[in-house]
């Protein structure tokens, strides 16, 4: 992973547990429920942004490299990878 794509993650990440805190003090004050509601759909929002790069750069990085490797075995465990998480995802 490159510098860039961590500190972009890095900070995408301290931006959800700030929100998460966040929720978690306006539930604690018995805040209004849409609004708790809102600040959960920015921090699902937020961490699909974060899988979304997170993917991105393992189909860049990993899966790229196994695709232009000789192992045919290790092509075939990252697509295996691939397919699952989106296996995982659909069951949701």
């Amino acid at each position: 992973m490159d510098a860039q794509t961590r500190n972009d993650l890095t900070r995408r990440l301290a931006s959800a547990a700030g929100h998460i805190k966040g929720i978690e003090r306006m539930v604690a004050e018995d805040a209004y429920c849409i609004d708790i509601i809102k600040q959960i759909q920015a921090v699902q929002s937020a961490l699909h942004k974060v899988n979304t790069l997170m993917l991105e750069n393992h189909l860049r990085t990993c899966v790229t490299t196994a695709i232009r490797g000789d192992d045919a075995d290790e092509r075939e465990q990252m697509l295996r990878e691939v397919t699952s998480v989106f296996a995982m995802t659909n069951k949701k």
